[in-house]
């Protein structure tokens, strides 16, 4: 069963707009950072079946999108090409979230709400009761999300929704729930997804405009862009990240960002969905042929289909580790184990030996060994040919920037300062 406590948790501390501007064209750029911290809080189950859930959830979900299961709505206008926007799912049942302090109403009360990149609807009231002040305007709809093991019934409002001073939403479509299942200490979520998400989510609607789609047509924000940024932790509470709504943070990353184009392949179509292979070593050494998947802030580890997965345990000399279901390799081996490449259009990704392993320091949050070595590239539970082969989780962002272009559908990557450390 869900329970956000006991998943490893990024927690939002603090927001600040940046904005610039050329004068000479009269061209505004308006973009909003949000620094965020990793806090890890980890027990029960271990992180690849926290995973492996969250992947079979994206697989399921993704196909009944694909043939227009998912939808309640009739309206063929409701279902706009939903492979041509770009998404990862939700953050319940996974092991990363994002909190923030987001404030609701006039004068705004402060609610608790994880940040959802695959999700579209924003709800309150899992904790904290709702307040209404004089922007608080009820639709009479009922709305309704399933997140796999979470889930949310409530009443739509719309009010003012505060990021920050200068990311100020008004009449935002909010989701009251009147029950909750699978939540505890949040109040609910913030949803940055495509808006396709939302279609059938409310009663008598086909779909809702995002928190996003409202800071765009509203003038906040120039595109639909999100920019994510991490650097390797060893600690398990520490301010490691930045996410950028309307642009990128060229300060984040090193050289240029490479796009590539949302896959055509069914069910990572219906999120970020990129094609990829993954070789081992500088003989490249297949591990992965090329294949769709997808890349995913609210995965933790690397997923790759069970046959990548056993040739990849077979070149590193890996074995798995029951108490932390994560591989294990010995002093010896570790040694000897090398990079892998992720190629993804014309560029190489490297994730170095180094970045191929969890954090030592933080072994016992997982209930390892502080004495062993353990890697962070699991299996993702079915065999390639699936439509969805990979998921790209945190431990592969961590390394790289990341841009997730709504508008163009396609996501960018880039090196950063932190691709090759050396801090596991």
């Amino acid at each position: 069963m869900f329970c956000p406590s006991s998943v490893l948790t990024v927690v939002l501390l603090a927001l600040s707009a940046s904005v610039s501007a050329t004068p000479l064209v009269q061209v505004r750029e308006l973009r909003a950072s949000l620094s965020f911290t990793r806090k890890l809080n980890i027990s029960g189950s271990t992180l690849p079946e926290i995973d492996r859930a969250r992947a079979a959830g994206l697989i399921s979900k993704g196909k009944a999108l694909g043939s227009g299961g998912s939808s309640s709505s009739s309206s063929s206008s409701s279902k706009r090409a939903i492979s041509r926007r770009a998404a990862s799912f939700g953050v319940t049942n996974t092991a990363v979230t994002y909190i923030a302090s987001i404030g609701v109403g006039s004068p705004a009360t402060s609610y608790s709400l994880l940040i959802d990149t695959g999700s579209s609807n924003t709800w309150l009231g899992a904790s904290a009761s709702y307040v209404k002040t004089s922007t608080s305007k009820s639709t009479g709809n009922s709305v309704y999300v399933s997140y796999g093991s979470g889930s949310f019934l409530g009443t739509e409002y719309t009010d003012t929704v505060t990021l920050s001073s200068d990311l100020v939403i008004t009449n935002q479509s909010i989701g009251v729930a009147s029950s909750t299942q699978g939540f505890d200490g949040e109040d609910g979520i913030l949803g940055i997804g495509p808006v396709d998400l939302t279609d059938g989510t409310v009663f008598n609607t086909n779909t809702v405009p995002t928190v996003t789609d409202n800071l765009l047509s509203q003038g906040t924000i120039d595109s639909e862009v999100i920019g994510i940024y991490y650097a390797p932790a060893t600690s398990d509470s520490t301010t490691n990240g930045e996410l950028t709504f309307g642009g990128t943070d060229a300060s984040k990353f090193t050289g240029s960002i490479s796009y590539v184009p949302i896959t055509g392949t069914s069910p990572a179509s219906e999120y970020w969905g990129i094609d990829e292979s993954i070789t081992y070593g500088s003989s490249g050494s297949n591990v992965l042929s090329s294949t769709a998947g997808i890349v995913d802030t609210g995965t933790t580890l690397v997923l790759i289909a069970s046959d990548a997965f056993s040739r990849y345990k077979s070149l590193s000399g890996a074995s798995e580790d029951e108490t932390t279901g994560l591989l294990k390799i010995s002093s010896s081996s570790y040694a000897n184990l090398k990079s892998l490449f992720f190629n993804i259009g014309s560029s190489k990704y490297e994730l170095t030996m180094n970045a191929q392993t969890w954090p030592r320091s933080l072994n016992s949050a997982i209930g390892g060994d502080s004495g062993l070595i353990y890697l962070v590239v699991a299996d993702i539970g079915t065999d390639s040919g699936q439509g969805l082969d990979f998921v790209n989780g945190y431990t592969f962002l961590e390394r790289f920037y990341s841009v997730f272009d709504t508008s163009n559908s396609q996501v960018g990557f880039a090196t950063t300062s932190h691709t090759s450390d050396t801090s596991n």
